[in-house]
């Protein structure tokens, strides 16, 4: 290491200040971080791209520095999807200063793994004052039946007024309206659960009839409509 001649030429004074790092709360400890693999934690964060057209949800189980199990859900641009499924086998096994620092394919995943980071350091994580932390495998708990995201879209116009696509329940099939034509309830399938019917017995009239439900009122409208088509 090279000085410059001042600081060779200054006298030596002993630094009095010298407490080390405050602790931060992980796992239901209190921790003084000071090499990467004194940080555990479960936490989620969430990222998007320059453009803004699509952003993603990232869970992350780090245990002793390294990421022990990775969770990606992307939303709103066909290219994610395929940048999350590199993304799920690039960042588990890697430190998470690693992660911080390595290409995650897509500008969306980058920016929630940043997010996550700065969680994770200064002990902000969902498991901070949790006992030993969450098992690997928690972030699926995230997921709904079928280990589906949880999904919401939906659009409205002035002229037409609004159209429910898919909810946490599922897919909408029918929107109920009453006498004045505002929703009232709804008729949903819930795909992952109609996706597991059909692994296990291959009947997909059968299956879908067993993940088809309705919501509100639904019984009552006056007029069904199909959101996609009317």
């Amino acid at each position: 290491m090279s000085y410059s001649n001042e600081v060779k030429n200054m006298a030596c004074i002993v630094r009095g200040a010298g407490h080390g790092p405050a602790p931060i709360p992980e796992q239901g400890r209190w921790i003084k971080v000071k090499q990467v693999k004194d940080i555990s934690g479960l936490t989620h964060g969430i990222g998007w791209c320059a453009p803004q057209q699509g952003a993603c949800k990232l869970t992350l189980n780090v245990k002793e520095g390294i990421i022990e199990e990775a969770l990606v859900e992307t939303l709103g641009c066909s290219g994610m999807t395929h940048s999350a499924a590199m993304a799920s086998e690039i960042l588990p096994g890697k430190t998470i200063l690693e992660a911080l620092n390595t290409d995650l394919v897509c500008d969306a995943i980058n920016v929630a793994m940043r997010e996550l980071f700065l969680q994770i350091v200064y002990g902000r994580t969902q498991t901070a004052f949790s006992e030993d932390g969450l098992p690997i495998g928690a972030s699926l708990e995230d997921l709904g039946k079928g280990m589906r995201s949880q999904i919401g879209t939906t659009f409205g116009t002035k002229e037409k007024g609004p159209r429910y696509l898919e909810i946490a329940e599922g897919y909408v099939t029918q929107l109920a309206l009453d006498g004045d034509s505002q929703i009232i309830g709804y008729e949903f399938v819930h795909l992952g659960k109609m996706m597991d019917e059909i692994s296990k017995n291959g009947d997909a009239n059968k299956a879908l009839k067993i993940a088809t439900g309705r919501y509100g009122r639904f019984d009552e409208a006056v007029k069904y409509i199909n959101p996609r088509h009317e």
